[in-house]
């Protein structure tokens, strides 16, 4: 689900039609001259790669059909990497920072889990950054180790170990909010849930159901940051290639326009580029180029992928909590 989000935000950069561009995946560069000439009958390689996404289903289906199904897998190893010490920070800080909150001021506070929550994922989010950018990487482009080795040291050599922090602040001021709604409204539910059952402490039905609720409506709420996160990091590795491209083709007759996953040669004029750097630049570009529906690209499968993966974090946060506080007891 991850990879067909990534992918359904990437069509936000769509190739120019009837024009010819240059592949770049931040190694290379490849200038492809059947679609130059639009009388050409010579078939475009390039375009043959799926990228017309209807749906989450048919994203599913065409990537599997023309990539393979481990394509679905993509930057699985990454992930589990970053998983590791991204979820034992973030809920370690969370409980630590939830439970000082609730000894210094009122306990049903409802502004606490929101303080908690931003605390942690700040913290787990500044660690992890550059884990997070190598992985939406790899899914948005085939890309093996070596290649993704190659693309960060270009992109090292154009701005510094800084870029390795790219997306830094769209993820920011997703998860920030993230956070606060989510955290916010499980407890909320928690509570509520509690005093429905008459239980004193939750168990995995509980946690898991509260999760999955509160997980959703923080994921559809957050998605248009999602979708600037996936625009910044998708370029990682272009800023040397781009520089190199335009020397060869600086006659000014045609420019370098970015896109993700490749670099597109366009006539004057005709630059459907998002140009802007800064998060509410980009949505405002995105809405203005792609219209409303642009800034909620994949949120089908980040609402789903989202909202089981918090279910089954905090439940069985929740359960090893309790498991844990019951063999300590003894």
């Amino acid at each position: 689900m991850d990879v067909v989000k990534i992918r359904l935000q990437q069509q936000a950069h769509p190739f120019v039609k009837g024009t010819c561009f240059l592949y770049s995946n931040g190694l290379m560069d490849h200038l492809c001259t059947a679609c130059a000439n639009g009388n050409s009958k010579e078939p475009c390689e390039w375009f043959a790669r799926p990228g017309n996404f209807t749906g989450t289903t048919d994203a599913l289906f065409k990537i599997a059909r023309m990539e393979g199904i481990r394509s679905l897998w993509s930057g699985l190893s990454p992930t589990l990497i970053m998983a590791i010490p991204a979820t034992v920070l973030y809920y370690t800080i969370y409980d630590n920072v939830l439970s000082w909150l609730r000894e210094k001021y009122n306990r049903k506070s409802p502004w606490l889990p929101m303080v908690a929550g931003s605390t942690a994922r700040l913290v787990a989010l500044t660690i992890v950054s550059p884990m997070e950018l190598i992985r939406t990487k790899m899914q948005s482009e085939r890309l093996t180790y070596k290649d993704i080795g190659l693309a960060v040291q270009r992109s090292k050599a154009a701005e510094g170990w800084i870029s390795l922090w790219r997306g830094w602040s769209p993820s920011l001021m997703r998860d920030l909010p993230f956070s606060s709604v989510y955290w916010t409204g499980y407890e909320y539910l928690k509570v509520k849930a509690l005093q429905k059952f008459n239980r004193r402490e939750t168990n995995f039905p509980i946690s898991f159901v509260c999760g999955a609720m509160a997980g959703s409506v923080a994921a559809f709420v957050t998605t248009p940051f999602d979708v600037v996160k996936t625009h910044r990091q998708i370029t990682l590795g272009k800023e040397q290639n781009i520089k190199q491209i335009k020397n060869r083709h600086n006659d000014g007759q045609i420019k370098m326009t970015e896109n993700c996953g490749c670099s597109t040669v366009v006539p004057e004029g005709r630059d459907m580029e998002i140009r802007s750097k800064h998060c509410f630049g980009v949505m405002k570009e995105l809405y203005e180029k792609k219209g409303f529906r642009s800034l909620f690209a994949g949120v089908v499968p980040r609402v789903t992928k989202v909202s089981l993966a918090c279910a089954l974090m905090i439940g069985s946060y929740e359960y090893c909590k309790l498991f844990f506080k019951k063999v300590n007891s003894f």
